[in-house]
């Protein structure tokens, strides 16, 4: 007699799925218990959750962890949980910093096997996986799933605290830092700890003055590619960034953001001693100085008093005719920063400030003022 298959159903208590197990036999099954003896002396058996194909009775019950939410491995460091055990160790990994697989091409070294071996895709330059859709080429084909997602605007993994939706599930899980004001990234130089790995990249910039990215319409340099895409806004006047409520733009979008305050009165800067609240941090320890009289920093040389030690450090440049900003066409020196980049302005002919009742431009806000006058007069 030719040889069949028969399935039957078992319930687990942990996980409470229904699982198809299939094995070859010449005997009938009529009853679960039957199917339960079959599937101890048979080989393969099938997930009626997903349909998947499972090799054993081991892989399966590793397999059920994908459809359930419980995470029983968590991590003793950091306290992120796993539901495999396989898993936690390879997470441990990134704490010890251990980094036993070497790339025998380049020496970079990695705490997985597997991350290993994807990066040897990127020297052999080999891309085996496109994209129907747009023909776009990837080393692995997980790289092509999560592309695919572009075109069908799928984004089936939701915040559960603000119903952001996002298209994986890496993003998401970066993205719930915004919430849980999660830290897992330190600069090893100061210990200022950030959310995310890109943050402390750029953070490291300020520890190394590296600024490699560079204004080809004046020259400045900046540390990050993003403040450069923004300082070129200025030479182009461009303002992307409007209120809604009265319609001043701005050239950053976190400049909108501070502004913005003065229309919903929000003051996130709270004082410890008193409890008042203010819009803008420097207004916060302008006021910290009524707290602390007998530590209000002057000047030694003419007297003059400062909200903080910062501001005294930039006035005693004027005593020691310090002037460490220079111009890089004319070679001019500035005691402040501000002056330099108005001076920039001859250079680049730039004028930001518009007068909206005959649009004459100016470079300084001053002149502007000055210019106002004119119209107060005629209109009077």
């Amino acid at each position: 007699m030719a040889s069949r298959y028969v399935s039957g159903e078992k319930n687990t208590e942990s996980e409470n799925l229904n699982v198809s197990f299939i094995t070859p036999t010449n005997e009938k099954s009529t009853d679960c218990e039957t199917s339960e003896k079959i599937y101890s002396n048979g080989r393969s058996c099938v997930c009626e959750t997903c349909g998947k194909t499972i090799s054993d009775r081991k892989n399966l019950k590793s397999h059920l962890l994908v459809h359930v939410n419980e995470k029983h491995f968590s991590c003793d460091v950091c306290g992120k949980a796993f539901k495999r055990s396989s898993n936690l160790k390879f997470h441990l990994l990134n704490h010890t910093k251990e980094k036993l697989y070497v790339c025998e091409v380049c020496c970079k070294a990695f705490a997985q096997k597997r991350s290993l071996n994807i990066h040897l895709l990127y020297h052999t330059k080999e891309k085996l996986h496109s994209c129907e859709v747009c023909g776009k080429t990837f080393y692995i084909s997980s790289q092509l799933k999560k592309h695919y997602l572009i075109h069908t605007n799928e984004k089936p993994y939701a915040c559960e605290v603000c119903g952001r939706a996002f298209s994986s599930k890496n993003t998401l899980e970066t993205h719930l830092r915004v919430h849980t004001k999660e830290k897992p990234f330190a600069c090893e130089v100061c210990g200022k700890a950030f959310s995310w790995k890109r943050s402390v990249k750029l953070h490291l910039l300020s520890h190394t003055n590296e600024k490699p990215h560079s204004c080809e319409l004046c020259g400045r340099l900046f540390s990050r590619i993003d403040n450069l895409r923004a300082h070129l806004r200025i030479h182009n006047n461009d303002k992307p960034y409007a209120c809604e409520i009265c319609g001043k733009a701005f050239a950053r979008n976190g400049t909108l953001k501070k502004h913005l305050r003065i229309h919903t009165k929000e003051k996130p800067y709270v004082c410890e001693v008193s409890d008042k609240t203010f819009s803008h941090n420097r207004n916060l320890n302008s006021h910290l100085l009524a707290h602390t009289k007998d530590k209000i920093p002057s000047c030694e040389v003419c007297g003059k008093i400062f909200s903080s030690k910062y501001y005294l450090t930039l006035h005693l440049r004027i005593h020691n005719n310090e002037k460490p900003f220079a111009c890089e066409v004319c070679g001019k020196a500035f005691t402040f920063n501000h002056k330099l980049k108005i001076h920039l302005r001859i250079h680049t002919k730039e004028k930001p400030y518009v007068c909206e009742v005959c649009n004459k431009a100016f470079s300084q806000n001053s002149n502007l003022k000055t210019h106002l006058v004119i119209h107060s007069k005629v209109m009077q």
